[in-house]
């Protein structure tokens, strides 16, 4: 059987017998495209890929082919399926390094650390290292896409390695500092880097890496998050020994000695959900809202003391929704059921049977949906600043606004001046300290893509499960800030008043996200907290 690499300069392989590619850069491009797609593509889309019209496309198409046949000839197994008007690679004729990996994709979790070691050797280079082909517009357009999701692929096989090594800081090390390459960028990256170097001893390469990734972060406004914790931990009071281990974030300032984990699951359709796990007790799942990051709402002022209450005399499950925060940023399919399905997934991969869920914003909405699928699996069901109808659904003068709004955010979220982060900052916390608007100013920018933040603008803004309202037969308790800029008062208590038997409590807040400091958390703590008391007593 073939083995094609495709990972560093391109090889083909019988045995351990290297064949000698054609010379044409055009026929090892065909080879690579109907290998990698694996799917039946027509003759005609393969001419208009790789030659023009002036180069009789079909007659290079047939030259190339035939190299390619003579290259890998098998009478026993052709290396494609040709139909009349069609080519397609047949995967049984030969191994091909990239689909290989990718179809391991959903077991990394679980892989053992030598299958692991094994999957990132495979990357000995860039995808198609060299073989661009800048004057084939489509070609190149499909292979940086490529090369783009394999340095991904790379990274995560890489980090999971690393976390798996984590307790071995000088095993670890090797495939951190390669991760740090791959994807120079993550400060979560980085930050493994930093830990680790110091829980091996090494505080000098510790500080000259951190600095480093400072230098590399000055274009995108400097290190945040992540990585300034990860210094602060390992500099502070030159107590290297007393480090975090990797794979745990650190603790919320000051406040509680609970810790998180953080792991992944794979959703049905191949993405990537980080989730985490923080407390013990009676199982508490916070469906994903819009814009969360696991690591750095951990510390956040805006969100930390959600975190603490959510997880005291809890398990406390939240995840970052797809496109978003730790999850894969490339999720190709953003809607409303994809959302309800990656919460089924996060559900079945923490081991859950029956428990209470808190949905806020828009994770009331995947809250609902889910509840009125599993009825037998939620105990109790907390709403809080929810709607049940999207903003393209209500007030016209809501449409225009948050129109408006999605423009600003494909112009000016990615900026490094926060004035365009600054309104949406203003509608989810105008009570805001200083210290408060200036972090989640900046949540905004590090948590996702102007790109995704327009896409999951649109999808939430047709939301509508109004049918599905008097469907819920779980316990409900709605809360909603009489003042909320971002979602209505009047959809709160659209879903209290259509939700049989749902109290409703008005809290009395401007606040979407409701603030540590001001009375109406206390109120909201006391009412989550009986409530959920009632179904454990």
């Amino acid at each position: 059987m073939l083995a094609i690499r495709l990972l560093g300069d391109m090889e083909v392989l019988r045995g351990s017998e290297r064949l000698e590619l054609p010379r044409s850069r055009k026929t090892r491009a065909l080879l690579a495209y109907l290998v990698t797609t694996g799917r039946p593509h027509r003759r005609e889309r393969l001419c208009e890929l790789l030659w023009d019209v002036p180069d009789d496309p079909r007659g290079a198409l047939r030259w190339s082919l035939s190299r390619i046949r003579a290259l890998t000839h098998d009478p026993e197994r052709p290396i494609f399926i040709t139909e009349r008007n069609t080519i397609q690679f047949d995967p049984e004729s030969a191994s091909v390094d990239l689909v290989s990996l990718r179809a391991g994709l959903g077991k990394l979790d679980s892989a053992p650390v030598e299958h692991l070691i094994k999957a990132t050797a495979a990357f000995r280079g860039t995808f198609l290292e060299g073989l661009e082909l800048p004057e084939c517009h489509e070609f190149r357009s499909w292979y940086v896409a490529e090369r783009e999701d394999a340095r991904v692929l790379h990274a995560r096989i890489l980090t999971a390695l690393v976390d798996r090594l984590a307790t071995t800081p000088e095993a670890a090390l090797p495939h951190a500092r390669k991760l740090a390459q791959v994807d120079p960028q993550n400060e979560l990256a980085w930050s493994r880097l930093v830990r680790l170097l110091a829980a091996a001893g090494r505080m000098r390469e510790a500080r000259e890496q951190y600095e480093t990734a400072a230098d590399a972060m000055k274009a995108a406004g400097g290190p945040r998050g992540p990585l300034l914790a990860a210094w602060r931990e390992v500099s502070s009071a030159g107590e290297a020994k007393a480090v975090t281990p990797v794979a745990a974030a650190p603790s919320p300032p000051a406040h509680s000695p609970i810790r998180q984990e953080i792991r992944f699951c794979v959703a049905d359709d191949g993405v990537r959900i980080a989730y985490a796990t923080a407390g013990e007790g009676s199982p508490l799942v916070k469906p994903a809202n819009w814009m969360t990051h696991l690591e750095y709402d951990w510390e956040s002022p805006v969100w930390r003391h959600w975190i603490r209450e959510m997880a005291r005399g809890h398990r406390l499950i939240r995840y970052d929704e797809r496109a978003n925060g730790l999850s894969d940023w490339d999720a190709p399919n953003l809607t409303f059921e994809t959302f309800v399905r990656d919460l089924e997934a996060v559900v079945d991969a923490a081991g859950l049977e029956r428990f209470a869920m808190l949905g806020v914003s828009q994770g009331c909405a995947i809250a609902i949906a889910y509840a009125t699928r599993h009825p037998e699996r939620v105990s109790r069901l907390v709403l809080y600043g929810g709607y049940a109808q999207g903003w393209a659904l209500r007030a016209p003068d809501d449409v225009a606004r948050r129109r408006a709004l999605g423009v600003l955010m494909e112009l000016g979220w990615g900026q490094d001046n926060p004035a365009f982060r600054q309104v949406f900052t203003s509608l989810f916390i105008p009570d805001g300290s200083a210290e408060q608007i200036q972090w989640f100013n900046d949540l905004q920018r590090m948590t996702i893509s102007p790109r995704n933040a327009v896409r999951l603008n649109e999808v939430f803004g047709g939301i509508d499960i109004r049918e599905l309202l008097p469907q819920v037969r779980t316990p409900t308790l709605v809360l909603h800030c009489r003042n909320d800029n971002v979602v209505p008062f009047d959809q709160g208590r659209l879903l209290a008043t259509t939700i049989p038997g749902a109290r409703f409590v008005p809290l009395e807040s401007r606040n979407h996200i409701l603030l540590e400091s001001e009375p109406a958390w206390e109120r909201f703590v006391s009412e989550l907290s009986a409530f959920l008391a009632a179904d454990e007593a």
